[in-house]
């Protein structure tokens, strides 16, 4: 049985950003037992987040991995990691085949439908660094991945993020874009997210 698919990487070709799609780094089968595994094994949490001084519960489930014992904070709260295993080593490894990035840290996201959500924003932290790599793995449901030009209004895309599949932001990606996961009346299964990065 094939582990992983053979791919070339979609450019979105995006101005003041780099921005690639692997829309099958991972074979179906083997992205099935991945989701299935980490939805049963990862201890995922809820927190509650500020936007503009009021607080709210987060609308989606998170956890974060990592090699080392650095933190990772945003909107306020402050994460620490768990010991990488076994399962987001392999994949880790796998990413970073398509990378000159040694990653640190995994954040992982638990949509849990299409209610779920994360808002526009940018993974700026000062934790990880001027040009910041982040590759984004997708396993479960498709959700829609909206980006934005932080100056420019009128340049905007999206792209459908299908299970197995990679994307990776890296350069001045995080200066000049935001980017989000909207909501989606029409999604009713769950998509589980991880976020390879580098902390600093």
């Amino acid at each position: 049985m094939k582990l992983f698919e053979d791919d070339n990487p979609k450019n979105l070709n995006l101005p003041d950003a780099e921005v690639a799609y692997y829309p099958n780094l991972i074979a179906p089968g083997q992205a099935l037992n991945y989701y299935n595994t980490l939805l049963k094994e990862v201890p995922w949490q809820q927190d509650d987040i500020k936007v503009f001084g009021k607080v709210y519960s987060q609308p989606r489930l998170t956890a974060l991995y990592g090699n080392n014992e650095k933190p990772y904070s945003y909107s306020n709260i402050t994460m620490k990691p768990l010991p990488f295993t076994p399962l987001l080593l392999k994949l880790k490894e796998k990413v970073e085949q398509h990378t000159s990035a040694n990653f640190t840290t995994c954040l992982l996201n638990l949509y849990r439908d299409g209610r779920d959500s994360n808002g526009w924003h940018a993974d700026d932290e000062k934790e990880l660094g001027e040009h910041p790599i982040i590759a984004s793995v997708s396993l479960g449901a498709s959700r829609w991945f909206h980006l934005k030009h932080k100056k420019n209004k009128e340049l905007k895309t999206k792209i459908l993020l299908e299970s197995g599949s990679l994307l990776l932001m890296q350069g001045e990606t995080q200066k000049n874009w935001l980017h989000q996961i909207p909501k989606s009346k029409k999604v009713t299964d769950p998509r589980i997210n991880l976020t390879f990065r580098v902390i600093k």
